[in-house]
């Protein structure tokens, strides 16, 4: 069987967290944040719908990693992303990570958004 590395272009992968970070492309990133391909954003959590509604037509899907265990997301959240036309997934944080970077090695359109592990 032959292995070869996976090639991310421009964008960057979560390559690893803690209780309070995140680091993305070997950068430590304070959480929450909100990534898309290259760009790593602040995020203010499930009341800040803003940075997420800017995604709607850039992107086919949204993760929304909930911490450290899985938890549904505010309705009114969910019901005002998927007005905007964005899918939106919702799982614990390290899934939504792991998810993101599959997705992401496959040049789709994705973002995440991610709430501290810990």
């Amino acid at each position: 069987m032959r292995l070869s590395e996976i090639d991310f272009g421009a964008s960057r992968p979560v390559d690893g967290y803690g209780k309070t970070f995140f680091r993305i492309g070997g950068q430590v990133c304070a959480a929450p944040l909100l990534l898309v391909a290259g760009d790593v954003r602040p995020w203010g959590g499930y009341d800040d719908h803003a940075p997420l509604l800017e995604l709607a037509g850039r992107v086919d899907v949204l993760f929304i990693g909930t911490g450290g265990t899985i938890a549904h997301i505010p309705a009114q959240l969910r019901e005002t992303l998927e007005a905007a036309g964005l899918g939106v997934e919702s799982m614990d944080s390290p899934a939504a990570c792991r998810t993101y970077n599959v997705l992401l090695s496959e040049q789709r359109r994705v973002a995440v958004a991610l709430l501290p592990v810990g």
